[in-house]
């Protein structure tokens, strides 16, 4: 040996051995056993150590390659089994303080070189030997090597973050573990002004550089998932933590005051005490500004330090009196943006519009945090500091103010904290403020928008609440008044700000309001109305001040009959003023005679729109007030006169009849001026009309003409813009008002005044309202997803929600027109070359020579007596000319249909068509009258009938078209109207015709009959089948002959016979199959249901209906034979055929001579109807463990098990109940199914034992069955096992009510294999979990006789198992969800129903074994709420039903409830971050459980009184642990307020001694609580109960 060991340490250090061999020779000494060297692997450590110090320090040459396996090598070791393993046996072994620093340098030269190439393994072995503490002595014992350490890593990742690389995780990890590790030794650290200086020196730059990397860093796919996801926000938070430890110590706090209060502060506090020579601000602020990265990113990065160095120093010291320390920190802080340099005269062209916003949005996170802390105290500034903040913040206001920037966000944030902490910091910059950022601020992106508005806000409820509301808007009249800066302001309100102003104009005093008013007017006379002709920038302030007053009185309190009178008088006196002092001489100014030219200056266009609005805001206003408050009297009492006189003296609009006094030659050039242009004005005259209207409609007797009249300006005034189809979103400011917003605004005011106009306008009108609802719903269409992010109103948005309205199908006339016009755009959109012969239909459908309107407008019609009778007979022919034309229509259709010629449609045309049909969709179709409703049904049999998809048209496009027209005729039928079909069509007819063009259209669908979209179809059609069959019958009017009808045609759609024989698969269509199987079954499962619910009575009609099933059911036979000996191997039943059979079963058992045939099945069954379904109950049983999660086909599969089950002498040969049991629980188990005749060899043995077992309860001879190998499908998932609970539980309900004792033996068994431990052992959760859910069923089952003794005689086992199942499962957390929650539910249904069963009190008190050993920590929150809902229904399981058992094991059941307890205290306790909603709503409903329990207990359980003190000492020493969040601890009070109900004195002087000094002050606070609160509610509810 020693031999071996002087060779080998020789030649590691001897300069002859290459380093080759000595690598070599150093592997395998440290992974040989032969090789016995003392001390052998702090030897080899030492070597390795030592050569790579040397090579570092130069007393070696080595190569690169060399370095490089060297570190290898060391890496190896650090990380080896070996190393850890002798290490946990105590053995000691380190490495050399030198190597820490050789890492240190390796790093340092990577990050001078700027390349991270070969560094990989050193950060391994860092990574190493930090995670080893016998190991990581070498950092933790020097600390100044992992402050460089850290400092250095956090230099590479800045590198690697400001690169184009990918992010890797390699280094973050060791960046993660090297800070946990600092982290720990900053805080074991005892002298903080050391921790102060490493912290400043050598971490503060990178740390911060790299905190605001990760925080900018567009993370990329490429990227590392882990860093992206987990280490960058670890990271940060570790960064914030090391620099709050690091820099704002209490301890440093007398240091920040020394130097941060002015001197003569210090002096007061401290009389002449030395100053330390510390001054951390100073150095903080060196460190900010000298330049430790890239000049492009040093503002961005000190930017963003700023306020989370400042949130960090509040979050150390800030308590009441330290807020003036905390301001000059602040104002120190803020020194170090380049903000603070526009302070000292700075040159703003420096920062560029970047720049600006980070350097706003810093200073708004300050300001953020100096509101939320509640540092400026005013009247505290005022009196102790000499308006110290006061003027530090006005300098801040005045800067921001004079240097706007309107278009960042953040600027207009930072003026609204400033107004929030004391709004007389802006105050005398009140006119810049009013003018920067409201006024002529040019806001218009929604990102700047919303903040305005909100500063704005701010700014209105200040001044409203200091009731200075007239101060305010006095500078804006101010700001108005100025020159503009720009020629077109923005408008001044917009809908938000509107909303903001009423709410405040609510609270305002009516004087204050009425003194504002009066100020624009006054202003108004004086400067604007002498000085706006011919001066555009007048005629804009004009405008404005139209609009503030159009504001204010649309949106001030209305007056009433309560409102002092002399509020009504000023009020009075105010429209005088208008009304003579604005309006009529602007209406002279714009009535003067101009040359034409003249006519289109903007001046004008803008008093004319200022001088219409505030003519409409007057109208209406007055109007209101007149309605309204019965004190106020009109200025112009000639108004009510003007408007009573017979508008048809003028024959159309004037707005004379508001302003009396105009001539009608200036009337007319008024009028021409505003309609002119799409403009305000010309709005306003349609608003003005509109008025015109309600107020001729209040008179006692109104003018049908003149209204007449009125309604045609209105549609007539926007016809023209309205063609153009060029239309812009609208905020719903008239003031905002032009060219291509003016489409949306009009289109707005008809559709919101319909009920108005509609009765006064003509049939051409009407179809003009039709016609532009229908093109802009198209258009809505088209532009759903725009829609959807825009805020403003839109032609789109307006017809939508007319759709939408119940008001569209109440006005009929509107209904009618607009179902003719989307008739003629289904004729438009089908193809031009066959328009002629096919789409004639469609066009007599919209004819306008056919009276569709005359059903609504007949009732509507007055005629004199005398000509009643010709009248009469005049609508009738109109009526039935009408009806006539759909009976035509309804023939040419079916001819159609025969002669086979369909429409073929492109893609395009198909898209076209889709979409009209969803406008379709938005109708009522329940409201249409009979004829409408029969004009739909023909277009949409139209449509199906007659169209075609091209061959290269999309086949799930066309299969969408057919489910939508199906669709939509199966609402018509549901229709109160749905009758009126069969005026005009025979219903067999109608069956007929569209089964046809089905049938031919499936020969598109060959290859897509296994798709969902298929499936979906085949829905449809089946319910509309069903839906008009049931119609059929409940008609009673040739039921037969309709039924026979269509079963004769149905029987003629026979499978192609030398197909079937020759099984070519090319002569016949499997998706044509699917459909007529489906017609077939839902033509039986209708019939059958109407003869179950037949009276006995009559029968006769039940014997005709069978005879007609009987062909039914033989076609049927031959098309599910044919299918299943084309289906091909290996795949899963078509889902058509499933239900077919499960109904032509039914029809069978239904039969009215079945009475005595299950005797003997072959008296009604033929042989060969039970070979189909034996067969057919096979291949379920073969394909239903491998349908996985495919819900369309398991639950008609078990549907058909219910019914097959439901007559046991079906099952072929001797098979018995226990093959479906089997079945089931394979289904359940997720797992590969090897049937009874397969080799054992292809499955394992466990199931291969299962197999034997049931074949071993089965007769092997004569099983006639074989099943064959199937291949595995998905696996179920416990979701899908949860839907198909209802299916599964019907089965065993059938299952095991028609089968024997031991049948049932056998399926118990099958369940108890499936709880025995090694298949948890055997990773097979899935069985566990198969035979757990059985067991759920079961118990939902009812079970008499000898199977109930049975499953109780077996429940203990059960019981046990469950027990032993959950402890194993308990260990892995993945199987908490799928294995745990299952088992718990399956527990307490076992109590529930075990309640006088389970005598056995062991048995019992096992639950309470699986309650204590379920985990309720560290679990998902989805887990969690399974898991406590869980053991909470088992504790009250046992609680409800086994009280006597619960008083015998009350220690356990305590446990077991405190563990909720607990649970629940844990996860309600207060967080920073509380989650969303929803999992903060799991937690309040576990507390309330807990509350309940508390409640039942104290209620129900007297005996319980003993053990009240205990739980209440229980319930206070978990309280004393945690905060709980106040809604979850107001549950669990109100349960132990019950509990301590149940203690008497003795219990409570009791606790007040045992329990502990902390607990024992909660108990007291929760006792007072007690008696304050709970005790007297329940003292005075006691005294009044009877």
């Amino acid at each position: 040996m020693a031999a071996i060991y002087s060779g080998i340490y020789g030649k590691l250090k001897s300069s002859k051995t290459s380093w080759e061999d000595k690598l070599k020779l150093a592997r395998f000494a440290w992974i040989s056993h032969q090789c016995f060297l003392p001390n052998k692997e702090q030897v080899l450590l030492d070597w390795v150590s030592h050569t790579l110090v040397s090579s570092y320090n130069k007393k070696l040459e080595l190569d690169d390659e060399v370095v490089e396996k060297l570190w290898t090598y060391l890496d190896n070791v650090i990380h080896s089994r070996r190393l850890q393993d002798l290490l946990k046996s105590g053995k000691t072994i380190g490495l050399s303080f030198s190597i820490a620093q050789v890492i240190n340098e390796r790093l340092s030269e990577a990050c001078s070189q700027k390349t991270q190439q070969n560094i990989g393994t050193v950060l391994n072995c860092s990574s190493g030997i930090l995670s080893t503490p016998s190991l990581s002595i070498i950092y933790t014992a020097k600390c100044e090597l992992l402050v460089d350490l850290l400092s250095k890593l956090c230099k590479l990742a800045c590198q690697q973050l400001v690169s184009d690389d990918a992010v890797s995780s390699q280094l973050f990890s060791v960046l993660q573990l090297t800070f946990a590790q600092y982290l720990l030794i900053q805080r074991q650290q005892t002298n903080p002004n050391r921790v102060f200086g490493q912290v400043t020196g050598h971490l503060l730059q990178p740390c911060l550089l790299l905190r605001h990397l990760l925080t900018v860093r567009g993370w990329t796919q490429a990227d590392d998932n882990r860093v992206r996801q987990h280490l960058s926000r670890e990271i940060r938070n570790q960064i914030e933590t090391l620099l709050q430890a690091g820099l704002f110590q209490a301890e440093l706090f007398l240091s920040y005051k020394e130097e941060l209060l002015p001197e003569q502060e210090v002096q007061e506090k401290k009389k002449g005490a030395f100053k330390s020579l510390l001054l951390p601000v100073n150095t903080v602020q060196t460190s900010l500004g000298s330049d430790f990265c890239e000049p492009a990113l040093h503002g961005a990065v000190v930017a963003g330090s700023v306020s989370l160095l400042y949130k960090l120093f509040l979050d150390s010291y800030c308590k009441a009196e330290n807020h003036l320390v905390c301001f000059h920190m602040f104002s120190r802080l803020f020194g170090c943006l380049r903000l603070s340099d526009l302070q000292q005269g700075g040159r703003e062209d420096t920062l560029s519009p970047v720049d600006w916003s980070t350097e706003l949005l810093a200073l708004e996170q300050l300001l953020s945090l100096v509101l939320s802390s509640d540092i400026y105290n005013v009247a505290s500034d005022r009196i102790r500091h000499k308006e110290v903040q006061f003027g530090f913040y006005r300098k801040l206001a005045q800067t921001l103010l004079t240097h706007s920037r309107a278009s960042i966000p953040a600027w207009f944030r930072c003026l609204k904290l400033l107004i929030s902490l004391n709004h007389l910091i802006v105050e005398p910059d009140l006119d810049d403020l009013v003018s920067s950022a409201w006024i002529d601020a040019e806001a218009s992106e929604p990102r700047v928008k919303k903040p305005q508005e909100t500063l704005i806000n701010t700014v209105f409820q200040t001044y409203s609440k200091l009731r200075q509301f007239p101060r305010l808007f006095e500078e804006v009249l101010t700001v108005i008044c100025r020159p503009a800066v720009d020629e077109l302001r923005p408008p001044i309100f917009s809908a938000g700000l509107t909303v903001k102003l009423r709410e405040c104009l609510l609270e305002l005093p009516p004087n204050q309001i009425l003194d504002i008013l009066c100020l624009f007017v006054e202003k108004c006379q004086t400067l604007i109305i002498p000085a706006v002709e011919g001066s555009t920038d007048m005629a804009l302030k004009l405008m404005a001040v139209c609009s503030v007053l159009h504001a204010f009185l649309f949106n001030m309190r209305s007056l009433d009959d309560v409102t002092p009178s002399p509020v009504v008088l000023r009020t009075q006196s105010l429209l005088a003023k208008i009304q003579k002092g604005i309006i009529q001489p602007l209406m002279e100014l714009l009535q003067a005679p101009r040359r034409e030219e003249e006519k289109s200056d903007l001046w004008l266009r803008k008093a004319s729109d200022a001088t219409l609005l505030l003519v409409y805001t007057w109208v209406e206003v007055d109007t209101l007030f007149g309605v309204s408050c019965s004190k106020y009297v009109s200025p112009t009492a000639e108004i009510a006169g003007a408007v009573a006189e017979p508008a048809a003296k003028q024959g159309h609009f004037s707005i004379s009849a508001f302003l009396p006094g105009l001539r009608e030659q200036s009337r007319e050039r008024v009028m021409e001026i505003a309609n002119s242009f799409a403009s305000p004005s010309k709005y306003c005259l349609e608003l003005l009309t509109l008025q015109k209207m309600k107020m001729i409609l209040m008179q006692t007797k109104a003018d049908l003409q003149d209204l007449q009249h009125a309604a045609a300006f209105i549609l007539e005034s926007g016809r023209s813009t309205m063609s153009r189809g060029e239309s812009e979103p609208w905020d719903g400011d008239i003031s905002t008002i032009s060219d291509l917003t003016y489409p949306t605004a009009h289109w707005h005011l008809i559709v919101s005044n319909l009920n108005i106009l509609l009765p006064y306008i003509s049939l051409k009108d009407v179809e003009y309202i039709a016609k532009v609802l229908l093109e802009t719903l198209m258009l809505a269409k088209a532009q759903e997803a725009a829609m959807d992010q825009e805020n403003s109103i839109s032609t789109e948005k307006i017809s939508l929600s007319l759709m939408h309205s119940s008001f569209l199908p109440e006005m009929k006339i509107l209904h009618c027109a607009f179902l003719t016009r989307l008739i003629n755009k289904f004729s438009t959109v089908l193809p031009i070359a066959t328009r002629d012969p096919v789409d004639l239909p469609l066009q007599q459908l919209f004819a306008s020579n056919i009276p569709w309107h005359e059903e609504i407008l007949a009732p509507c019609k007055t005629v004199d007596l005398l000509e009643v009778p010709s009248e009469n007979k005049l609508l009738k022919d109109e009526l039935s000319l009408s009806w006539k034309t759909l009976e035509k229509v309804a023939q040419s259709i079916v001819l159609l249909a025969k002669s086979g010629c369909p429409v073929t449609l492109k893609e395009s045309q198909l898209e076209s068509c889709l979409g009209l049909l969803d406008i379709f969709s938005l109708l009522k179709l329940d409201s249409f009258l009979p004829s409408d409703c029969t004009r739909c049904f023909l277009v949409l049999l139209s449509l199906l009938a007659n169209t075609r998809a091209s061959v290269s048209c999309s086949k799930l496009l066309f299969l969408k078209f057919l489910s939508t027209c199906l669709h939509l005729l199966r609402c018509l039928q549901a229709g109160r109207n749905a009758n009126s079909v069969f005026k005009v069509l025979h219903a067999s007819d109608v069956l007929e015709h569209v089964m046809t063009s089905q049938f031919t259209a499936s020969k598109f669908f060959s290859d897509v009959f296994t798709v969902p979209v298929w499936a979906q179809y085949l829905q449809e059609v089946q319910a509309f089948l069903e839906n008009f069959l049931q119609m059929i019958i409940e008609r009673r009017q040739s039921v037969r002959l309709n039924l026979e009808k269509f079963i004769s045609f149905l029987v003629s759609c026979k499978p192609d016979a030398s197909a079937a024989k020759s099984k070519n698969q090319k002569n016949w269509n499997p998706a044509a199959e699917q459909l007529l199987l489906m017609a077939f079954t839902t033509l039986c499962h209708v019939v059958t249901l109407y003869l179950q619910q037949l009276p006995e009575k009559k029968l006769h009609s039940a014997d005709v209906l069978s005879s007609l099933l009987e062909p039914v059911v033989l076609q049927m036979v031959r098309t599910v034979q044919h299918g299943l000996q084309s289906n091909t191997p290996n795949k899963l039943l078509p889902v058509a055929f499933i239900p077919s059979v499960t109904t032509l079963l039914k029809a069978d058992l239904s039969h009215p001579v079945r009475r005595g045939w299950q005797k003997e099945p072959s008296r009604f069954l033929e042989q060969p109807r039970i070979k189909l379904y034996q067969e057919f109950y096979s291949q379920i049983l073969r394909e239903l463990p491998c349908a996985g999660d495919n819900l369309q086909f398991l639950q008609p599969a078990l549907q058909f098990l219910t019914v097959f089950c439901s007559v046991p002498e079906l099952y072929p040969g001797k098979e018995t109940a226990v093959m479906v049991g089997f079945a089931i629980k394979k289904l359940l188990s997720g797992l590969k199914m090897q049937c009874p005749t397969c080799v054992v060899g292809v499955v394992d043995t466990t199931e291969a034992a299962d197999v034997a077992q049931v074949r071993s309860e089965m007769s092997s001879e004569d099983l006639t069955v074989k099943y064959s190998s199937t291949s595995v499908g998905p696996a179920i998932t416990t979701q899908v096992i949860q839907s198909m609970e209802m299916e599964l539980t019907e089965v065993l309900v059938q299952l095991l009510e028609n089968c024997s004792a031991e049948e049932f033996y056998a399926i118990m068994r099958l369940v108890l294999q499936g709880l025995e431990l090694r298949n948890v052992w055997q990773q097979k959760a899935k069985e566990v979990l198969s035979a757990v859910t059985l067991t759920k069923l079961l118990l939902r089952c009812p079970l008499s006789g000898d199977k109930v003794k049975a499953f109780w005689f077996t429940s203990p086992q059960i019981i046990t198992a469950l027990a032993m199942q959950i402890k194993e499962a308990c260990q892995d957390p993945s199987l908490i969800s799928i294995i745990v929650v299952p088992i718990l539910e399956t527990v307490a249904a076992l109590l529930r129903q075990g309640e006088g069963v389970l005598v056995n009190p062991h048995h019992v008190s096992l639950a309470f074994s699986i309650l204590l050993t379920v985990p309720l920590d560290h679990l998902k929150l989805e887990d969690y709420r399974g898991v406590f809902l869980g053991v909470h229904e088992v504790l009250f399981s046992i609680v409800q039903c086994h009280p006597k058992v619960l008083l015998k094991a009350a220690p356990s059941f305590l446990s077991s409830f405190h563990h909720l307890v607990v649970s629940v205290m844990h996860e309600g306790r207060q967080k920073a971050d509380r989650g969303n909603a929803d999992e903060f709503e799991v937690i309040l409903q576990c507390a309330h459980l807990v509350e309940r329990m508390y409640t039942h207990i104290a209620a129900e359980m007297e005996n319980f009184t003993v053990f009240s003190a205990f739980m209440v000492a229980q319930y206070v020493t978990e309280l004393q642990k945690v905060t709980l969040h106040p809604a979850v601890k107001t549950h669990l009070t109100e349960g132990i307020y019950h509990i301590l109900d149940l203690c008497i004195e003795r219990d409570v002087k009791f606790l007040n001694v045992s329990l502990p000094a902390g607990v024992r002050e909660v108990f007291k606070d929760l006792y007072n609580d007690y008696n304050h609160y709970h005790k007297a509610k329940k003292q005075g509810e006691e005294k009044y109960t009877a």
